[in-house]
């Protein structure tokens, strides 16, 4: 997962018309802990995403305005619109996190 550190990357990223998943997440987050212990294998299985990361601490103003609310949370983006937002209360597990990428279309 590569990170992301500036608005102006960030809206680069999710301007391309190749669907990209970013995650919101926090130094602090015990859930993002978690999900990082188990996600790499959901990147491989989900290649089909390019994935990236965004501290939600460090670009605040963009969590805001994707209504980022709890993390970690992931949202895909294709053409510059958000397409899917997986909301940190149902970011828990594995399955909770395939099952989403599974009901996405292609």
């Amino acid at each position: 997962m590569k990170p992301i550190h500036t608005t102006e990357d960030f809206q680069t990223i999710i301007s391309g018309d190749k669907p990209v998943i970013v995650k919101f997440q926090a130094g602090w987050c015990p859930d993002c802990t978690r999900m990082d212990m188990f996600i790499d294998p959901i990147i491989e299985e989900y290649n089909n995403y390019q994935w990236f990361d965004v501290n939600r601490d460090e670009l605040p103003e963009i969590a805001d305005q994707y209504e980022v609310i709890g993390i970690p949370s992931l949202l895909i983006f294709k053409n510059g619109e958000k397409t899917a937002h997986l909301h940190s209360a149902n970011a828990k597990s594995p399955e909770d996190v395939t099952g989403f990428l599974a009901a996405q279309p292609e």
